[in-house]
């Protein structure tokens, strides 16, 4: 399957609200974790042209989005552990 990241022009980013951003930095926290990424200062930034950033250095949200893509294709991609 081809997925291309989320560019920060992309239309849909206009659509997440900060509740919704916040909401997805807590689950990268949670998924980045089981493999060692730690992103403790991140958080909400400001919101520039009608999109919210995100304090990775004020990244775009699509960072974000790219980021956490990532790390749902290798939780599915772990072998099964028994």
């Amino acid at each position: 399957m081809n997925r291309y990241p989320m560019k920060p022009t992309d239309p849909r980013i206009r659509n997440y609200t900060e509740d919704h951003i916040r909401t997805l930095l807590a689950e990268l926290h949670e998924r980045g974790r089981k493999f060692g990424l730690i992103f403790p200062s991140a958080t909400t930034d400001k919101t520039i042209d009608g999109c919210v950033l995100v304090s990775f250095n004020t990244a775009p949200a699509s960072t974000l989005l790219n980021l956490l893509t990532l790390l749902l294709d290798a939780d599915r991609e772990r072998p099964c552990e028994s």
